[in-house]
């Protein structure tokens, strides 16, 4: 794990070079022409790219050297970054838009590939510790660059952040680069499981294929994808609510809400570590969609109007939550094949950024009209129900085998899982 703990440290400054770059892009190009159209117009733009990356990054990851893929997508933003510090102010705006399809792109290219090459990295008993430690450096990098970006946008300037940004991927390539890692299962290797056989690489709709043949796979898939509903709902609704607790200060609870969600995704890490590293199990889909269940009443919470403790207290358990969901879904997906892995998680990806997107649209035009929390209640609501079905059809899944083991005198095989009906290895 000594490596990969450098890898996290890596993919951390990655992410903090994303966020930072997220808001700096986001409100340069404001500044730069002044209307909030075209904002609009390359914040869509970004999210449409992270879309239809999802879908080329499966092809790729399944294809090609993932360590190079990642170290090539770092460098790709950073030497974009470089271009647009060096161009004049007239062809800024246009390069600008160039630059939201090479960092959307660039970004879901890196996410697919690191995760997908996180059971060969560290084997597979160790994926859903490896998983918390990464959950946790993004956590702590989203936190930083958001909260150093007004900084650093208002005291150094647009330049000096974006010259942070890029400087920010250079050092991550420098420590995949150096890193002795093996992204690919070696040849001859076990397919392992959680995905047909049969489905691998080739074909145009070998995706659909994989989920035709394991459809607990595509419900938890479509499950994240309203989850991004219900994440954009929060994130949109969040400084609106902030504002009506204190006008005079809208940003302290946004700021303790940030802060206690990444301590809660960092506590979740603690305990998946422990939990994993005692029992040397990974949940599985029973844990995810409880999981996903209390992370969606959780947020709804936050929004009810509680005073400011107990609303914190909510904010620490979503984060948990959303922590904890997040290790157990990817670690799910890495039970497939490695073959499979990358088509899958590059269809995830496409399937989560599309409802944020979408969420994103929906969520800002309702809270025109309706207030907080009847419009997170409504998105994370979607969630909960979704869930709930997922769990009472795992529940019967796992009544039936377990009833005739009684019927025929026997106990469950120890450390059998039966939770569901499919052959899984997490």
């Amino acid at each position: 794990m000594g490596h990969f703990r450098l890898l996290v440290v890596g993919n951390g400054i990655s992410a903090y070079g994303s966020y930072l770059n997220m808001v700096a892009l986001n409100v340069f190009i404001y500044h730069v022409t002044g209307s909030a159209l075209t904002a609009g117009l390359f914040m869509a733009l970004r999210l449409v790219t992270n879309v239809l990356a999802g879908f080329v990054a499966g092809r790729l990851v399944s294809r090609h050297d993932r360590k190079r893929l990642m170290v090539g997508a770092d460098l790709t933003q950073a030497t974009a970054l470089g271009v647009l510090l060096l161009t004049p102010d007239g062809g800024r705006v246009a390069l600008l838009f160039a630059l939201a399809v090479v960092t959307g792109s660039c970004s879901t290219l890196s996410q697919v590939a690191l995760r997908s090459s996180v059971p060969e990295i560290v084997g597979a008993e160790l994926r859903t510790r490896a998983n918390g430690l990464l959950v946790t450096g993004r956590s702590l990098a989203m936190i930083a660059g958001f909260a150093s970006s007004g900084v650093v946008v208002a005291q150094l300037g647009y330049a000096t952040a974006f010259a942070l940004d890029a400087a920010t991927f250079v050092i991550s390539a420098v420590i995949l680069f150096l890193l002795p890692l093996r992204t690919r299962a070696a040849a001859g290797a076990p397919a392992g499981g959680g995905a047909p056989e049969g489905a691998g690489t080739g074909g145009r709709w070998a995706s659909l294929t994989m989920l035709r043949a394991a459809p607990l796979l595509a419900v938890m898939i479509a499950v994240r994808s309203v989850d991004g509903l219900g994440s954009s709902s929060h994130n949109v609704a969040l400084p609106i609510y902030s504002s009506s607790l204190d006008p005079g200060h809208p940003a302290t609870f946004i700021s303790q809400f940030w802060a206690t969600w990444a301590i809660g995704n960092i506590v979740a890490q603690q305990l998946c570590g422990r939990f994993t590293g005692k029992g040397g199990l990974a949940p599985g889909e029973r844990a995810f969609a409880l999981g996903s269940i209390v992370m969606s009443a959780a947020f709804i919470v936050v929004f009810s109007g509680l005073p400011t403790v107990p609303a914190v207290i909510a904010a620490l358990i979503a984060g948990m939550a959303d922590g904890f969901t997040e290790i157990v879904y990817v670690t799910r997906l890495q039970a497939a094949p490695d073959a499979q892995r990358g088509r899958l998680f590059g269809l995830s990806a496409s399937a989560e950024n599309a409802g944020f997107g979408l969420g994103m649209i929906v969520s800002a035009a309702l809270l025109e009209y309706v207030a907080p929390l009847p419009v997170v209640a409504a998105f994370h609501g979607l969630a909960i129900a979704l869930c709930a079905g997922l769990l009472a059809v795992l529940l019967r899944r796992g009544a039936a085998p377990a009833r005739r083991e009684q019927e025929r005198g026997e106990g469950p095989a120890p450390g059998r899982d039966v939770s569901t009906a499919e052959g899984r290895s997490s």
